[in-house]
């Protein structure tokens, strides 16, 4: 567990269940292992039923990061953005006559270079950024500060699977592109013009 990757942090059962039926977007959820009760399960169920994935771990790794709170076996952590949908995001960008210009980013899991990105992704115009919900740096306070305020300024989407929301974007006429740090050509060099 890396402190720069949380936001908020709430504990109990209770409060995470509520905080979940209430919309609030959860960047972490641990669970402790061998859990088992009514209220532990009413959880899970809950979890299952809004997308929100969570991770089994010792006792003693959620007595760590709850500082000697009453946890009850359960501590979250709210995320400091608000997440969208690309499939709602990307027909009012059409309709408002834009031409989206969108950045999907794969394995970046360090929360600077991954405001950093979006920092420049905000001078190019990009649209909104899709993030994996897996394996990807959370958008937490040090993201935050990194990126000088451009997260908080352009839409971030966290999808399931990025095989999937790519084929949606090409469905919608959207053209996709790769980009490397190996590339020799900046991207204000390249031609992005059209849906892309």
């Amino acid at each position: 567990f890396k402190k720069e990757n949380s936001g908020t942090m709430i504990y109990g059962i209770h409060a995470v269940t509520e905080a979940i039926r209430a919309g609030k977007e959860i960047d972490k959820l641990f669970l402790q292992e061998g859990l088992k009760s009514d209220l532990s399960a009413e959880l899970r169920r809950i979890t299952k039923e809004n997308d929100v994935l969570y991770v089994m771990v010792p006792g003693a790794k959620l007595d760590r990061i709850a500082a000697g709170k009453n946890h009850q076996g359960c501590v979250a952590f709210i995320s400091s953005i608000t997440y969208f949908q690309i499939e709602e995001l990307l027909p009012t960008n059409f309709e408002a006559g834009r031409t989206p210009l969108l950045l999907i980013l794969d394995r970046i899991t360090d929360v600077r270079n991954f405001g950093a990105i979006a920092r420049s992704a905000e001078c190019a115009g990009v649209d909104a950024i899709i993030i994996p919900s897996r394996g990807a740096a959370q958008v937490g306070a040090d993201a935050i500060k990194t990126s000088a305020g451009a997260l908080h300024a352009i839409p971030i989407c966290r999808e399931s699977n990025l095989k999937d929301t790519i084929d949606f974007l090409k469905a919608s006429g959207l053209r996709i592109a790769s980009c490397t740090e190996k590339g020799s050509t900046p991207h204000h060099k390249t031609e992005l013009s059209g849906p892309l």
